[in-house]
């Protein structure tokens, strides 16, 4: 193993493993954390993903810590700490706690954080990170359920999070190459480890900051930062040149789409499927608290509707509908009981001959992928920047489509499912 990636959520981890895949590695994802070294996979790049983007701040650290070990033990010559690129993480974590125990384990000199993604609109400028041209604090991001961001400021964000230093290495500085950002990442740490938040607006500024980490244990930051990697592992001549993609079969079988995202694309991508004909089932959080509404009356709706055409069941709602439910039942609650609920009516699904999943919604992701007893993936062709078709490597036969639910184009499900013929 070449690289170790540990990934905060699902959705995070496909997306990075399809950026390393398209750079020429051969990556391997799988779900959880390892039971050790000899459990992961043959591969350059493994991407473990976890579920502890909005759990406790210290379970999040001990997964982190645990993932680490195993890949190491496997390996693995640089750590790679992915997280959003919309930096879901409130002032109690997880980013800085997590990234700050990665330092210590690693005996890193110096990190970076940088969740920059320019082909999704996401970049740094002064420390402050941007959705499109408004700023993050300005976007609907502000609104999210589990982790409202109300301040576009990454320097005083991770600073609230962790003792480390946090400073800026900004992007008139990754301008003038890998050399010159190095020595400011290394100023920075002048009177011990560090963390540089760094400035990003192009994928060159990404590959200059991935240059700049040559040979370094540990880089934290959104997909985008692996772009410059596996050209770091290739000069070393560590890496062959890349033999091109591997092909591509989904398995036949019924289609459906599982939302559980609330996030505004989301929305536009619920709105745009059910424009175009999909059946869709809401499901209603209510109704679900009372036992009024559970995964049999989905599955009584959805099962005599499998054939040719895909079903919806969502739960996407307004943020102020969003809010009410979370006020009425608490916020844990509230996203949990969506995330069983789908979970189970994708294990039915699945049993009714589904074997073909878009899923929209980090969390949901995680559900769904647990409900199936999928541990392995296997990266197929990008959809829209950042979500991949995959393939259940272990298991039944199963095609999913995860993705984050920021993510994609407004057809994204209905495209999504053409891809696959």
């Amino acid at each position: 193993m070449l690289l170790g990636v540990i990934a905060d959520d699902l959705t995070g981890a496909t997306d990075v493993a399809l950026m390393l895949a398209r750079e020429g590695m051969r990556v391997v994802q799988t779900v959880g954390v390892p039971a050790s070294a000899a459990a992961l996979p043959q591969a350059d790049a493994v991407v473990v993903s976890l579920k502890s983007r909005t759990n406790p701040a210290a379970e999040a650290v001990e997964w982190s810590l645990a993932s680490c070990e195993a890949l190491l033990g496997a390996g693995a010559r640089q750590i790679l700490f992915k997280y959003c690129s919309t930096f879901d993480s409130t002032d109690a974590g997880n980013i800085g706690p997590v990234a700050a125990a990665l330092v210590k384990r690693l005996d890193a000199p110096f990190t970076v954080a940088c969740p920059a993604f320019p082909a999704n609109g996401r970049s740094v400028y002064q420390g402050h990170l941007f959705v499109g041209r408004e700023l993050l604090s300005d976007s609907p991001m502000k609104d999210h359920p589990l982790t409202p961001m109300r301040d576009s400021n990454l320097v005083r964000v991770l600073a609230r999070q962790t003792a480390l230093p946090v400073g800026l290495v900004p992007v008139q500085t990754v301008e003038q190459g890998p050399a010159a950002t190095r020595a400011a990442f290394e100023a920075l740490a002048k009177d011990g480890p560090a963390i540089g938040v760094g400035d990003a607006i192009t994928n060159e500024h990404l590959r200059t900051l991935g240059a700049a980490f040559d040979g370094l244990p540990l880089l934290t930051g959104g997909s985008g930062i692996a772009l410059g990697l596996p050209e770091n592992i290739r000069r070393a001549g560590l890496l062959a040149p890349s033999g091109g993609a591997r092909p591509f079969v989904a398995p036949a079988g019924h289609s459906a789409i599982l939302a559980g995202s609330c996030s505004a694309a989301t929305r536009g991508q619920v709105r745009d499927a059910m424009e175009r004909g999909v059946p869709a089932f809401a499901l209603d959080p209510v109704a679900i608290a009372q036992g009024r509404m559970a995964a049999a009356d989905v599955l009584a709706w959805a099962k005599p509707r499998l054939g040719r055409d895909p079903v919806l069941v969502y739960s996407t709602a307004e943020p102020e509908a969003v809010r009410s439910v979370q006020e009425r039942f608490g916020r844990e609650e509230a996203g949990a009981m969506i995330e069983r609920l789908l979970g189970e009516v994708a294990r039915g699904l699945a049993d009714a001959g589904v074997t073909r999943f878009v899923v929209a919604g980090g969390e949901t992701s995680g559900a769904v992928v647990g409900a199936l007893g999928v541990s392995m993936l296997e990266i197929g062709p990008e959809i829209d920047p950042g979500v991949p078709w995959t393939l259940a490597a272990d298991g039944q036969p199963l095609a999913l489509a995860l993705k984050s639910g920021n993510f994609g184009t407004a057809d994204f499900f209905v495209k999504a499912l053409k891809m696959l013929g």
